[in-house]
């Protein structure tokens, strides 16, 4: 299980399968419903929050001026919608360790 350092869709699904006993086949399609209802949620303006794990959530930016670093000169910033997460404290003491 991620050997790189990152955890895949794959992974998730290895996990699934091994402490599930689903097929390779559910297990993957499973892990792909779960993200597909975040996605989801997400999409339609809902903040996601998974006990114990952390919350998404979505933020709306207001238009700002900002500034090229290499010329100094003033652009505008549109206004957009951004995400954010939030790690629980369950999380973050498990990570502090």
């Amino acid at each position: 299980m991620a050997l790189n350092g990152t955890l895949t869709r794959a992974d998730l699904a290895d996990v699934v399968h091994r402490n599930l006993g689903l097929s390779r086949a559910e297990s993957a399609h499973f892990v792909e419903r779960v993200l597909h209802h975040m996605c989801h949620a997400l999409s339609e303006g809902q903040n996601v929050k998974i006990s114990g794990f952390g919350s998404f959530i979505l933020r709306d930016k207001g238009q700002r001026v900002g500034r090229n670093p290499k010329t100094g000169i003033e652009v505008p910033i549109a206004p957009r919608r951004v995400m954010t997460f939030r790690a629980s404290q369950i999380l973050r003491d498990r990570i502090a360790r």
